[in-house]
């Protein structure tokens, strides 16, 4: 064979690459998934790797909290109100709305209003002088465009608005890293060993992964666990789709708000036992 004559086997190589190389990201996801079947690539990897293609797929209005949801601050609210509220909620960030939430007006970050406490001694502050610009936003904002501009304008939050300019809820940098890595653990985890926390004498958070069978002795409920193991899959059979943080739903008397959920589970939600008059089976809101 001459030495300028490629061999039959680099153009077999070549033909092999021309073949296995993806045209579109549906082949790419299918090729990723082919490796870690063969142990190339471990679950969690692929996971991550499927996480991170899907966020180039979707957007803002896909994970945001909606704004029946968001805690806000009233500009005009007194110092001792809104302390409380921050420690209340246990969020580092809050929207300060002016007249109405559609007026926001800038962000607080609770760091910001605690070292003013300290500084003043007396509970006596210009909240508006506290104030951080807001980052506002359009539903449709894609979110690998958004996370590079958390990441470039070192910014954790941002307001969505709907087309009219109102305000239609919030995306954090938690949100979207959640699309990728999965479950971050924020303020309302609590022990691995207690699936049901109460918060107050009707209001729990509940753990997807919590057992039918737990669920009804402790609720004194009877719901069937022959179709799902988990009171997160029969929430999500009632649901009908996997839903989105912020989405609710009605289940004898029992008000199920989905917590944190990303594009492939449900993790944790927020359960208030509703009073008889207020009870509609299966209602979605």
């Amino acid at each position: 064979m001459s030495e300028g004559r490629p061999s039959s086997q680099s153009w077999v190589r070549k033909l092999s690459n021309l073949f296995l190389e993806p045209q579109d990201q549906e082949q790419l996801i299918e090729l990723i998934r082919s490796a870690s079947e063969r142990h190339i690539l471990d679950s969690e990897a692929l996971s991550i790797v499927e996480g991170a293609l899907s966020v180039s797929q979707m957007q803002a209005r896909d994970i945001m909290i909606p704004r029946s949801q968001v805690v806000m601050v009233s500009r005009d609210a007194p110092a001792a109100e809104t302390l409380k509220l921050v420690i209340e909620t246990a969020h580092s960030r809050f929207p300060v709305m002016d007249d109405d939430r559609d007026d926001v007006i800038g962000i607080l970050l609770a760091k910001d209003l605690l070292a003013a406490v300290v500084s003043s001694g007396d509970f006596k502050f210009d909240l508006r002088e506290l104030l951080r610009p807001a980052v506002f936003i359009p539903e449709s904002k894609r979110l690998n465009v958004l996370l590079r501009e958390f990441r470039a304008r070192r910014n954790h939050m941002a307001i969505v608005v709907d087309e009219y300019g109102g305000v239609a809820g919030i995306v954090t940098i938690e949100n979207v890293l959640e699309q990728i890595v999965g479950e971050i653990e924020d303020e309302h985890d609590f022990d691995d060993d207690a699936p049901i926390l109460q918060r107050n004498e009707n209001t729990y958070t509940v753990k997807a992964l919590t057992t039918v069978e737990d669920f009804n002795e402790h609720f004194e409920t009877e719901w069937s666990d022959e179709d799902f193991d988990t009171v997160g899959g029969y929430v999500m059979n009632q649901f009908g789709h996997l839903p989105q943080r912020g989405e609710q739903i009605t289940i004898d008397g029992y008000q199920f708000t989905v917590l944190r959920a990303d594009n492939r589970r449900l993790y944790l939600m927020k359960m208030v036992v509703l009073p008889p008059d207020q009870e509609t089976e299966s209602e979605i809101a």
